[in-house]
């Protein structure tokens, strides 16, 4: 992955409506302007990803901005099969958005996927794009031992992914993201930097010095070259400057 050591911004962080009204593009040059070194597209934000992805490609090129595209598909089916459409739909966006990167969650994979590794693997074969895997937000993708059979499977197929690891998601499945990291920081190419806190009945999203999770000591947990991206809500009456304090924060202590 090219994108080392740098601060990427998820657009998904300026709130879905926000950025289904204003479109991607505008938020794209917004990060720019505060200071990041790249974006991450989000697929489920597009609404017309023929028209849009061509645009953005033009932006992110003017801009000099990197990019990482996110599906919101997953990568097996609630049945355990692969959904080879979603992940060549997700690839052909990426190279579209001339993006290094595609992040995806394993979705339904089970014990009766191990077949379509193969399968998996001709797909990748020859891409310039990398796909990553990120832990969600679900038991059977997002939990410790889920992953771990997974990445077990796909070695062993000769299908060797790197992870996005999300610091936020491991709370929503009742597991400790400090343990997740010490387990799977030599696999993690891309890391979620997101706060958390406990509201009744749920958890949400927030900035990283406002979490009740150890997020200092996951992030030094993590391979120190690989790009940080920050995923909570960035509001306010200034967006770009709460953008540019956001980005100049976690540089800081990146740089620390």
């Amino acid at each position: 992955m090219s994108l080392a050591r740098q601060i990427i911004v998820s657009l998904s962080s300026f709130g879905a409506s926000s950025v289904r009204l204003h479109g991607q593009r505008r938020y794209v040059e917004l990060c720019a302007a505060a200071g990041a070194d790249g974006v991450e597209i989000r697929g489920e934000l597009l609404e017309d990803p023929a028209r849009e992805l061509p645009q953005l490609a033009s932006c992110l090129d003017d801009s000099g901005l990197h990019a990482v595209f996110s599906s919101p598909a997953m990568l097996w089916d609630r049945a355990g099969a692969l959904d080879r459409g979603a992940l060549e739909q997700g690839l052909d966006a990426a190279v579209a958005l001339r993006a290094s990167v595609l992040k995806m969650s394993i979705g339904g994979y089970g014990h009766e996927s191990r077949w379509s590794m193969s399968e998996l693997h001709d797909v990748l074969a020859g891409r310039a794009v990398e796909l990553l895997i990120e832990n969600d937000q679900t038991p059977r993708a997002g939990s410790v031992p889920s992953l771990q059979r997974f990445f077990e499977a796909s070695d062993k197929a000769g299908v060797h992914l790197g992870m996005t690891f999300d610091m936020g998601n491991w709370h929503w499945v009742g597991e400790s993201s400090l343990q997740a990291a010490d387990i799977f920081a030599p696999r993690v190419r891309y890391v979620h930097c997101k706060g958390v806190q406990r509201q009744p009945g749920r958890w949400v999203a927030v900035p990283l010095p406002e979490s009740a999770a150890p997020w200092r000591a996951v992030l030094r947990a993590m391979p120190g070259l690989a790009p940080r991206a920050i995923e909570y809500p960035l509001v306010g009456d200034d967006v770009a400057a709460v953008t540019r304090g956001a980005i100049q924060d976690l540089r800081a202590f990146e740089d620390d």
